[in-house]
């Protein structure tokens, strides 16, 4: 049976409200979620029995891994010599001494790179510096 007055070529889906509800829907999601900083290098960090919960999304990250490589901001400094350190530290930190920095080093690292990145940022005199760590696992009942 035809309906008179309408031909087949005549029929449309007006997809434009669909449109609009989706892309209010896409901005939505976009502007509520929230986004976690991952740092690029992996690197197994020390255990400590308790820890302080200090975050600020304003830190200087300075990462030693394994080896003894130093990191600021996922972007490795080339020399291991405390001068290399100071002057990558510098370009990144700009004259905010005042800069929070968080020292996250491999479990496996040698003392003495954790030690040659916290004398180059002494020297630079940033003085709020955190050691990043993990929880310890609690020992199981016996």
């Amino acid at each position: 049976m035809r309906i008179a007055g309408r031909r087949e070529e005549d029929f449309e889906i007006n997809v434009i409200s669909l449109i609009d509800v989706m892309l209010t829907l896409l901005m939505f999601f976009v502007m509520t979620t929230t986004f976690v900083q991952h740092s690029s290098m992996k690197v197994t960090l020390p255990e400590a029995s308790s820890s302080e919960q200090s975050r600020d999304d304003q830190a200087l990250v300075l990462l030693v891994d394994a080896e003894g490589r130093f990191y600021i901001d996922n972007n490795e400094v080339l020399n291991p010599g405390v001068e290399t350190l100071k002057d990558a530290i510098v370009r990144v930190a700009g004259d905010d001494r005042a800069r929070p920095v968080v020292l996250r080093a491999d479990a496996r690292t040698q003392h003495q790179a954790v030690i040659t990145a916290m004398d180059a940022l002494g020297q630079l005199g940033f003085d709020r510096l955190s050691l990043a760590t993990m929880p310890s696992k609690a020992p199981e009942p016996r």
